[in-house]
């Protein structure tokens, strides 16, 4: 299996900011230490994404856009998160939700703690939305092919 850096759409103003690139100040759930994190992509196993940790220990979690999962998925961001993540709209906001594979083949994805980063400065973060009772942590992923 091969995998390439994904190409994500950059303005001239974010030359400085590595394309394939998030920086999660608070980490992940379970790795706060690690701060910063490669997006990659392999196109034959669209839509499904790496965010692989480029500090140590190094490891890497599976990912996918909800809308793969959920056409209606809609997490509502506190005040506190969106000033965070400096969005100015909706439309800099980019969600992606953590796959977990299990024994026998099952996967998850975890609708309650999504990874939101700002597409402008790749500033990342997992939120808890202020909706989140109405997702599961453990979402059936069904067959995407």
């Amino acid at each position: 299996m091969t995998t390439t850096e994904c190409e994500m759409p950059t303005a001239p103003a974010e030359a400085t900011v590595a394309p394939a690139s998030l920086h999660l100040p608070l980490g992940l759930l379970g790795f706060e230490t690690v701060k910063h994190y490669a997006v990659l992509q392999n196109p034959e196993e669209h839509p499904f994404l790496w965010l692989r940790m480029t500090e140590p220990p190094n490891h890497a979690f599976l990912a996918l856009p909800p809308a793969a999962v959920l056409s209606d998925y809609r997490p509502e961001l506190s005040d506190e998160d969106v000033a965070f993540l400096q969005l100015a709209s909706p439309e800099d906001a980019v969600i992606l939700n953590i796959v977990t594979l299990r024994n026998g083949g099952s996967a998850t994805v975890n609708l309650k703690g999504p990874v939101v980063y700002n597409r402008h400065t790749r500033v990342a973060k997992q939120v808890i939305p202020i909706n989140a009772a109405r997702f599961t942590l453990q979402h059936p992923l069904p067959a995407i092919g």
